[in-house]
């Protein structure tokens, strides 16, 4: 085990065997790390946080901040509500820098197995990640969604709340997701996303839509200049 300088590791953290633990790491209390995990330099995790075995955490990334929670009041004001959940990564996911997982309100966000993260990415609380899905940078999960297994997301993509994405989706890039994707191995885009093969048919139209709406106006003149006849 290594464990680099400037390093704090709260009270009752369990570090499992061959973890690399690099300068300027925060691990609140009751932590566990699995065996053969490495914290690259900056990471921060939150108090009672879980770690499976040989995660891979780059520089930067926060595991375990409160998520977004909070209720409307009276005049316009915002009641934070207590997050009083955690955060469990299974064996083998890899993180990258400067992403953020929050707390669950309650009970747990999870990243399951083999999950790969890339940088910028924001995991909103409770929600869930299947095995061995990956998602390019600044993809954001809003709260209590739940993604399959298999899935591939590209950058920017971004996901409502509290939807559920079947095993195998592909979203491309800047894809953005409003409803449940129910079908298996469906690959989508746009925003609002829609069927790939539907959304390259559709962009063939967007090109033309300045001509067709001069067309359409010539046409409504001639109209109107028969209707007079």
């Amino acid at each position: 085990m290594f464990i680099g300088p400037y390093t704090y590791v709260g009270e009752n953290c369990i570090i499992g065997d061959g973890c690399s633990i690099y300068p300027h790491v925060y691990i609140g209390d009751n932590t566990k790390l699995g065996n053969n995990c490495t914290i690259n330099p900056g990471v921060k995790i939150y108090h009672d946080c879980i770690l499976g075995e040989g995660c891979i955490i780059h520089a930067g990334t926060v595991i375990g901040s409160d998520g977004f929670g909070f209720a409307p009041q009276s005049e316009s004001e915002f009641m934070k509500i207590p997050q009083l959940g955690n955060v469990v990564l299974e064996d083998h996911v890899e993180i990258g820098a400067n992403v953020a997982i929050d707390r669950a309100t309650m009970g747990s966000t999870i990243i399951r197995k083999g999950v790969k993260l890339d940088n910028l990415i924001q995991i909103a609380h409770n929600v869930e990640v299947g095995e061995n899905s990956v998602m390019a940078a600044q993809t954001g999960i809003s709260g209590s969604t739940k993604v399959g297994k298999n899935c591939m997301f590209g950058g920017q993509v971004g996901l409502a709340g509290h939807l559920k994405i079947a095993n195998g989706t592909k979203i491309g890039a800047q894809g953005g997701i409003l409803g449940d994707v129910k079908e298996e191995n469906t690959a989508i885009l746009g925003s609002p996303a829609i069927e790939v093969k539907q959304f390259l048919r559709s962009s063939v139209i967007f090109k033309k839509l300045p001509e067709m709406k001069l067309k359409i106006d010539s046409l409504e003149k001639e109209i109107e200049s028969l209707k007079k006849k």
